[in-house]
């Protein structure tokens, strides 16, 4: 008993004496797996740093699920540290192979760029440029990948990793045990990435990378090629694979992924995201996924859970979009579900009164105004009574959509309880 009470009070000792941002790291539950922990602290109590977070631009926009990198690169400026921001545009042009059972779709060039520039502008929209002392550097690995001379690379970095060791990976293993093809192109990425340290760390003064859990065997090589290279001590830390308390991963919804670009995702549709957040989540994601102290959430925790997903919605909401869109998207939830008429700012879609003139069906509807993708996803709601038109649930696939719904040349169609919209005549 002895021992067990002596090793609590030493454990306690030394989380008291942890770092300011390591121990807020861990009290938001961001943490996962750190390289060299006790000298990371030592480090972050001596100086200010500069971390960085990579982010390969495969798609035009960011969704949810890099959401908790972001607020990383938040929590970094919060205790002074300097964050780097990475955007892959040369790693894009490869592919990373982690978590993925096939090699991803190879973007065109205007494509990459395009994406880079608009993951960019979302990126800065969570950062506080006001601080120089804070204010994240951006980079785009492109502008040294590009020119990389391949006799030289493997000369002078290729030499540092053994096929044994990359075998070992996840990434790798996992495919491999599968009998999944894993390209030549895809296997060198690890090392690309690894170098991405290399010249962060050269260029930048760069000392930790921040990442997902399945990106730790990429985070150490970085570390490991670093000290080899140059025998420097540098750092690497990993946030948890972040899912629902449904089991399902998060950033994504039946309804599609839950998308950072409001041209792709209202900002009404953004906030109804959280405010529908399982109850058995939202003490957890005001954690992680706003600037709320810590100790204010646990004074909160037992609070009405409405209360707090309406919370939840506003600072997560407000955080990208601003206050005003926050408002604006509680006033139109409030009044959609307060009964048959939608605010002036409820989601809308617009469809031509010809398209009602050929009498479209209720199927039709959906499938124009963009709200499912599936026809067979639509019947599956409609046998459910989860469709309704001006509050009366539509239990027939084949009902007409007459002029006579549309009142004020709009109707409420609602899709289950929570996803209401005002389809309006042009």
């Amino acid at each position: 008993p002895f021992l067990f009470f002596f090793n609590k009070i030493c454990i306690l000792y030394n989380y008291n004496l942890m770092n300011k941002f390591l121990k807020e790291f861990k009290e938001r539950g961001f943490f996962y797996q750190c390289t060299n922990e006790e000298d990371l602290s030592k480090l972050l109590d001596s100086k200010k740093i500069r971390g960085y977070i990579g982010f390969d631009c495969t798609a035009e926009s960011l969704h949810v699920g890099s959401l908790l990198q972001i607020m990383c690169l938040r929590l970094l400026q919060k205790h002074g540290h300097k964050p780097i921001v990475l955007l892959g545009g040369g790693t894009t042009r490869i592919g990373d192979p982690s978590g993925k059972d096939k090699t991803r779709t190879i973007l065109n060039e205007n494509d990459i760029e395009k994406n880079t520039k608009n993951i960019e502008r979302i990126l800065k929209k969570f950062l506080n440029f006001k601080d120089p002392k804070v204010r994240p550097i951006f980079v785009n690995n492109f502008s040294w990948l590009k020119n990389l001379n391949y006799i030289s690379f493997l000369r002078n970095i290729g030499k540092h990793f053994t096929i044994n060791k990359m075998l070992s990976f996840d990434s790798v293993k996992t495919r491999l045990e599968r009998e999944q093809s894993l390209s030549y192109m895809e296997f060198n990425y690890m090392i690309l990435q690894a170098y991405d340290f290399l010249e962060l760390n050269k260029k930048k003064s760069c000392s930790l990378q921040i990442g997902g859990s399945d990106q730790w065997g990429n985070i150490v090589n970085g570390v490991e090629l670093i000290k080899r290279y140059s025998n420097k001590l540098v750092y690497g830390l990993t946030t948890p694979l972040i899912t629902l308390a449904s089991g399902t991963k998060m950033g994504k919804t039946e309804s599609g992924a839950i998308w950072l670009d409001e041209r792709f995702l209202s900002a009404y549709e953004y906030w109804q995201f959280w405010r529908n957040t399982d109850d058995r989540d939202v003490v957890k994601f005001l954690k992680i996924f706003t600037d709320l102290h810590v100790d204010k959430i646990n004074t909160l925790k037992n609070n009405d859970i409405n209360k707090l997903k309406i919370l939840l919605a506003n600072k997560t909401t407000e955080m990208l979009h601003g206050k005003r869109a926050a408002n604006i998207s509680e006033q139109a939830a409030t009044q959609a579900f307060s009964g048959n008429q939608l605010g002036s700012h409820s989601p809308s879609f617009k469809i031509k009164k010809k398209d009602i003139e050929e009498q479209i069906n209720i199927i039709e509807l959906i499938i124009l105004s963009k709200l499912e993708n599936s026809k067979s996803e639509v019947r599956r709601l409609i046998k459910g009574n989860a469709i309704k038109l001006n509050g009366k649930v539509i239990n027939d696939e084949k009902f007409i959509i007459d002029k006579k719904l549309f009142i004020k040349d709009y109707l409420k169609l609602s899709i289950g309880k929570k996803r209401h919209f005002k389809i309006e005549l042009s």
